[in-house]
């Protein structure tokens, strides 16, 4: 056996201890000198697509964008960014951002800048790339495909039919608003014509829904992977009033608050937010779910907020405070067979109607009025028969005395009117073609309106499921337009 402390290993340590010690001093050298260089090399340059754009979405987009040209200035595309607006200033002077007037507006004075207005100043760090971009000649490097197409003069053309995931008709039952891409279409609610095309800046339109009062139309939607977005339109100027900006994913089950002052909206970051109506600021905020939260209602008082999700609960909040108060649904492992898609409440009452993965439609009490026991489900008042897939909307007739629901399973929809007081089933409808997404009552409840993956709307007569009229709510161009998304953009269904 060797003795470590014989001479010639202690001598033999010492060596490779001073090795091990030249080489960490040389790392040690070589790593300052890399540094060093790379400290002397120029920072990339600002990209604007990826920096400056983002920046911009996200604070000035709802005031500056074509549909809503706040003091005449376009935020969306580079060139009307630097362009300028009513002033006839140039925004931006590449290459000098001191004779650039969108650097002045945006850099605070005591703390207060003039954009983005009514909300707080941008970061020094946000500021000083700005300033970085315009100094290093303001140069766009966007994809062609992020680049915006649409606006009000301009907009969408269809090579197909786009999916339809949201109708609704206004409260005195004479319009009808249409999901479409990068737009909402207000029909005749005969169908009969077109009174409006509402194109903003979202591609994809997930919910649009009218005000109690009809005045007003709130719009959930986004861009997939690159921001969500709430837009509340003015139904007779058929103009945007203010759009709001969210996250970076697409936005879906818009609704309105009885007492017409909030607006509410599901996330993909698994929040629930609602906004105030008149200024778009952000008044309620909570992530008690644990997956994409895809719909929304309010109590009759106005007091309390619900909502759905992936998650597979409906989840109770109430708004003054922002608790969550409840599970409403049973939270049993098994208890439901997946995700929930759809929620409204009835018109009168806090009963609040579901459907989602297992095809059932369910009617629940908001407030719970027994202590919950383990494997209970207490709150469930009704459960209708199945339908065949999963359901993607429900609604209640206005009277609140009849539900309908639509589903989707292996490309085919189908629709179903109920009693909702005693469960019978009153209506049954096939379509051949495609998956329904979205069903609405007529305000006299007389008729249905369903649609879907194939594009067409369709009525039913409640009273005997006979079909009224299907129609195509858009024309369908057989060219393609040049610069324009190919076909298949025009028919993205829901990914939920």
């Amino acid at each position: 056996m060797v003795d470590e402390r014989s001479p010639d290993n202690c001598s033999l340590m010492l060596r490779r201890k001073i090795v091990a010690i030249c080489w960490l001093m040389a790392g040690g050298i070589a790593g300052g000198l890399a540094g060093r260089a790379n400290a002397e090399e120029p920072s990339k340059p600002v990209s604007y697509s990826r920096e400056i754009r983002p920046i911009f979405q996200a604070q000035c987009h709802g005031c500056h964008q074509p549909a809503k040209k706040g003091g005449g200035y376009v935020m969306t595309t580079h060139e009307g960014l630097m362009h300028g607006g009513e002033s006839g200033e140039a925004a931006i002077v590449a290459g000098e951002p001191t004779r650039s007037a969108l650097l002045g507006q945006i850099t605070p004075v005591n703390n207060e800048a003039a954009m983005p207005k009514g909300k707080s100043p941008l970061s020094p760090a946000q500021i000083e790339l700005v300033q970085r971009w315009i100094a290093e000649g303001a140069k766009d490097d966007s994809p062609a495909s992020t680049r915006p197409q649409f606006d009000m003069e301009h907009p969408p053309v269809y090579p197909a039919p786009p999916v339809i995931t949201s109708l609704d008709f206004s409260p005195d039952g004479e319009l009808l608003a249409v999901s479409g891409y990068h737009e909402v279409l207000l029909l005749k609610s005969d169908g009969s014509g077109t009174v409006a095309r509402l194109v903003g800046l979202a591609e994809r339109i997930e919910s649009a829904v009218f005000s109690p009062d009809g005045r007003l139309l709130a719009v959930s939607g986004g861009s997939p992977a690159r921001m969500g977005e709430l837009q509340i339109w003015d139904v007779a100027e058929k103009s945007l009033k203010f759009s709001v900006t969210i996250g970076y994913d697409t936005l879906y089950g818009a609704s309105w608050s009885p007492n017409q002052k909030l607006i509410a909206c599901g996330c993909p970051d698994n929040t629930v937010r609602a906004f105030d109506v008149e200024s778009g600021k952000q008044l309620f905020f909570n992530g008690a779910h644990n997956d994409w939260v895809l719909d929304t209602t309010f109590s009759v008082n106005s007091d309390h907020l619900i909502s759905v999700s992936r998650d597979m609960s409906m989840k109770l909040f109430h708004l003054e405070t922002q608790r969550f108060i409840d599970n409403v649904t049973s939270i049993t492992p098994g208890a439901l067979k997946g995700g929930l898609n759809s929620i409204t409440r009835h018109p009168a009452r806090d009963e609040l109607l579901v459907g989602g993965a297992d095809g059932a439609p369910k009617i629940f009490k908001m407030v719970r009025d027994k202590a919950r026991q383990i494997g209970d489900n207490s709150n469930q008042i009704r459960e209708f028969s199945a339908l065949p897939g999963r359901i993607y909307s429900v609604a209640y007739s206005r009277d609140g005395n009849r539900i309908v629901a639509g589903s989707s399973l292996d490309g085919k929809g189908e629709v179903r009117v109920y009693d909702a007081n005693d469960g019978k089933q009153l209506m049954r409808a096939e379509v051949a073609t495609g998956g329904i997404y979205s069903v609405a009552f007529r305000p006299d409840g007389t008729q249905v309106a369903a649609a879907g993956f194939d594009g067409q709307v369709r009525f039913y007569q409640v009273s005997d499921g006979s079909l009224i009229k299907e129609f195509l709510p858009i024309p369908i161009e057989t060219a393609k337009v040049a610069g324009t998304d190919p076909p298949a953009a025009a028919v993205v269904g829901p990914v939920r």
